[in-house]
């Protein structure tokens, strides 16, 4: 570690994960500090990549833990190997700034698997492992926040580790990017280098690309580079808020072509996968959360994995107030803002009025000791609706339904959110009734 002492690293990492425990990542304990000189900590990243996002993320959090246990002005500046440099500049392709910025924890390895984005990782990782050959183009679309630019960054960082150190050229980048290159081209008369930038790629991966549909030439561009690309087996990868066809302003002839692969729509997460996704999100940030605070707070924001990701900053925010300490009552006195809106929940009565309804039978019914299938699978329906849903615990579920135990009710839930995983129908059927449910929400 040069000049710099095991024991002086290792305190600067734990005033960086007591001080900002959200930023803090398992692989800091791969960086390596190489010397300090002049008031300058050089440390030594493993890949490009990871020196990328700790500039444009972390510079000011390992500023000040430097400066915190040094006791003196200090300058963190990371630098990165020679080989890690060229290993990931086939994806800083662009030569003109604007660099693609890959987030070192978007991986394969850390998207969290679930009933609603299944079919869309999938996809991911077989385009990953043999681009062009397989979903050409791949096509995501789904609202913020559920997955999309994970996977895509995922896409990237596997090819990368496939090429091992010699290919492929990858751009990665958003429409708003694409289409500026493309008017400073035409103001520079540089039209002639801009297509053969985006043109002689092994796989193009662009982000949002719904913003193409008000851009009139740009969409003419990107219509002859996508031709150029997909008549050349070049992968291309692209994502959305919504289905092709969805799209305002995008002419038939290219939503034609964005189906020409595979169209994969990501829903939003349910209780299950926001509480796995929790877990996963704690880990990265070497923290651990009691499971009762995962589940208010996966019950508490249904939204996204965004939010999720931000009321889990917040929590973990709040909990140094209080000596790093995080139980159930941190984590509410920290969501307070989102609960009046989060608790105007749907009840347990509404769930009952709605699946009865849906499946034509007596509240009366599920609410009895009767065991027959006619009656139990609703009943499970509604038992695990009411675990996503609604703030009760299972005894006080499983108490409106006939007074049964808990055992019971987790026995519903675990069956439903199993079977969920796999008949399309029973997931399609679930999120309409929790559509349904919504909307009886004033």
């Amino acid at each position: 570690m040069g000049n710099v002492s095991p024991r002086i690293w290792s305190d600067i990492l734990l005033a960086l994960r007591s001080e900002c425990p959200e930023l803090a990542r398992p692989w800091f304990n791969a960086l390596e500090p190489t010397d300090l000189q002049f008031g300058v900590m050089r440390v030594r990243t493993p890949t490009e990549t990871q020196r990328q996002y700790l500039r444009q993320q972390c510079q000011v959090a390992f500023n000040q833990a430097a400066q915190t246990t040094l006791n003196r002005l200090v300058t963190v500046e990371f630098v990165a190997p020679p080989e890690a440099i060229m290993t990931d500049r086939p994806l800083s392709f662009e030569e003109e700034g604007d660099k693609p910025i890959l987030n070192p924890d978007y991986t394969f390895d850390n998207f969290v698997i679930g009933p609603n984005n299944r079919l869309a990782h999938a996809a991911s990782v077989a385009v990953g492992d043999a681009p062009g050959r397989v979903y050409n183009p791949l096509f995501l679309h789904g609202s913020v926040g559920l997955g999309k630019t994970h996977l895509l960054q995922a896409v990237c960082h596997r090819l990368v580790a496939n090429g091992n150190g010699h290919g492929p050229r990858i751009l990665y980048l958003t429409c708003e990017t694409f289409t500026n290159h493309f008017v400073e081209a035409i103001e520079r008369g540089a039209l002639h280098q801009f297509r053969y930038r985006y043109r002689h790629v092994d796989a193009l991966v662009i982000d949002d690309i719904q913003f193409l549909g008000a851009r009139e030439r740009s969409r003419e561009e990107f219509f002859h580079t996508f031709n150029t690309l997909y008549q050349s087996q070049k992968q291309i990868i692209l994502s959305a808020d919504e289905a092709p066809n969805g799209i305002n302003g995008l002419e038939d002839r290219l939503v034609s072509r964005f189906s020409w692969g595979l169209v994969v729509r990501i829903d939003p997460p349910c209780l299950e996968t926001r509480m796995a996704i929790l877990h996963k999100k704690a880990t990265l940030r070497c923290a651990e959360l009691p499971e009762d605070v995962i589940h208010f707070i996966a019950a508490t924001v249904e939204s996204n994995t965004r939010e999720l990701e931000g009321a889990l900053t917040k929590v973990l925010a709040t909990s140094q107030q209080y000596g790093g300490l995080v139980n159930l009552d941190i984590a509410k006195k920290a969501l307070g803002d989102h609960l009046p809106a989060a608790r105007r929940l749907v009840g347990i009565t509404d769930i009952l009025e709605v699946v009865t309804q849906h499946f034509n039978v007596r509240p009366a019914d599920l609410q009895g000791k009767r065991r027959n299938r006619s009656l139990a699978f609703p009943r499970q329906i509604c038992m695990y609706l009411a675990r996503e849903l609604t703030a009760m615990s299972l005894e006080e579920i499983g108490g409106y339904f006939g007074g049964r135990d808990h055992t019971t009710v987790l026995h519903a839930t675990r069956t439903i959110a199993e079977q969920r995983t796999q008949q399309a129908d029973l997931h399609q059927s679930l999120l309409q009734l929790t559509e349904a449910l919504h909307h009886r929400i004033p």
